[in-house]
């Protein structure tokens, strides 16, 4: 009997290790196979992602075309469009195309694209506009100035490659353009929470407590727009816009065009053609702004033209000893001429204007920076397009309770009424393991192309 128990007790032992044998092979299997499908969602969620961004593209694409048809400058429906672009079902899985909202547009998260002309560029940025961000100090614009300058010669408070090659992480300084926000880090004195504030990735967005998933013990992310953004919220290093008008056309060089050229912009006559070239001999034309100087043109005569003037003698229109001749004739170019005529002329011979603020979708922290503006004048703008729609040029801000003619004078060379670069973050979602994955791209729209300038997805 007692030979018959010892073995019942081993037989006991024996089964109950091969049970535990059993559950260890089950649940690595499971494990294993879970593994497998997290990875397999995974996979799935970040060519969702991609979809989103291509659907934007896509949209972004069409939308610009349309605009150039139709000689239009800014659209806004992909801005806010959740029909397009909010959980939208894709195979097992779906995809949202995201943006954080600013403070002047209500905050939290819409579906939609942003633009990157909203943004002030650091590359291009004066001082004074810098110094106007929010917790931004002098020294720190210093050290941003002499990190993108080409030189080795730091300004008043600033920092050159002496500073950043000693201490315990030395850096290479950029002496150029920025090519990230990020790299704002590298940059003397910029903490991260003064860039990003809570924005911790630099999306807009922050990582919340998870909550459980649609399957038992599983969970996934939960993102929402950041409260604070940080310095990065209006900033940007890739704005730039084409310098045609909205319909694609080239515009007219008022330094350059000669009387032909410049009375071929609908609304510029013979008389306001001559006046201008004569205007260039006496003034600057800095941008479409200076067009409100310009004074009719004086008439022909002994040192004017005709026999004895510029054209029998060119000596004629040098200027009188002193400086040039003044003009006190009457201006020939009012406010409402100018608002049909800005988006046609330029003063600049770049094909592209970098740098350039959109006044149609720049935020309140954005446009306060821009000279000659306030807050109260960033206010009555937003207040302005959100009344009247979108500017169809930069003459238009002319319209906007409070800004003058000087007001208007020294923001004219840093707006413009529409964006071409735009940010697109995709987001793919896979239900049960709860998988996402997200995609930020940057691109350049124009009615001939869409161009990738930027790609991320490796911490969003």
């Amino acid at each position: 009997m007692r030979e018959r128990g010892s073995v019942l007790v081993a037989l006991l032992w024996c089964m109950a290790l091969l049970s535990l044998l059993v559950i260890g092979v089950l649940h690595s299997s499971r494990m294993g196979l879970m593994s497998v499908r997290h990875h397999g969602d995974a996979v799935q969620a970040r060519y969702l992602a991609l979809a989103g961004v291509e659907k934007a593209k896509a949209l972004l694409y069409q939308d610009a075309r349309q605009r150039s048809r139709s000689a239009q400058s800014h659209g806004r429906a992909l801005a806010d469009a959740p029909d397009q672009f909010q959980d939208i079902p894709l195979g097992r899985g779906r995809y949202s195309v995201v943006r954080a909202a600013r403070a002047d547009e209500g905050g939290g998260m819409v579906y939609g694209v942003s633009d990157e002309e909203s943004r002030l560029n650091v590359n291009v940025a004066s001082a004074e506009e810098l110094l106007r961000l929010e917790g931004m100090t002098s020294d720190v614009v210093a050290a941003i100035l002499d990190w993108r300058d080409g030189d080795q010669s730091p300004g008043p408070g600033g920092a050159e490659a002496d500073y950043y090659a000693v201490g315990r992480n030395p850096v290479r300084i950029r002496d150029g353009p920025l090519e990230t926000i990020r790299e704002l880090l590298m940059v003397r004195g910029v903490r991260s929470e003064d860039l990003f504030g809570d924005d911790t990735q630099g999306t807009g967005f922050r990582e919340v407590d998870s909550v459980e998933g649609e399957v038992e013990g599983e969970s996934e992310p939960i993102r929402q727009p950041a409260a604070d953004r940080g310095w990065a919220g209006s900033l940007t290093v890739r704005s730039a816009v084409a310098n045609v008008s909205a319909s694609g056309r080239s515009r007219v060089n008022l330094k350059t065009a000669d009387e032909s050229a410049l009375t071929g912009v609908q609304g510029i006559t013979a008389e306001i053609a001559k006046a201008i070239v004569a205007h260039r001999g006496r003034g600057s034309l800095d941008s479409v702004a200076d067009l409100l100087e310009v004074r009719q043109a004086p008439a022909a005569g002994p040192g004017q033209g005709g026999p004895g003037g510029p054209e029998g003698n060119p000596a004629a229109e040098a200027p009188r000893p002193g400086g040039p001749p003044e003009n006190n004739g009457p201006k020939v170019i009012d406010a409402n001429l100018l608002r049909d005529i800005a988006d046609e002329v330029t003063t600049s011979d770049e094909e592209e204007l970098v740098g350039v603020v959109n006044v149609n979708s720049a935020g309140l922290e954005v446009l306060r920076c821009l000279p000659g503006m306030t807050r109260e004048l960033a206010q009555a703008l937003i207040s302005y397009r959100s009344s009247n729609g979108s500017l169809p040029n930069i003459a238009h801000l002319l319209l906007v309770p409070g800004i003058t003619e000087e007001t208007f004078k020294q923001l004219a060379p840093r707006v413009t009424a529409r964006s071409e670069t735009h940010r697109i973050l995709g987001e793919g979602r896979m239900p049960g393991t709860g998988a996402v994955r997200r995609v930020e791209v940057v691109v350049r729209v124009t009615g001939s192309e869409v161009r990738t300038v930027a790609y991320r997805e490796d911490d969003l």
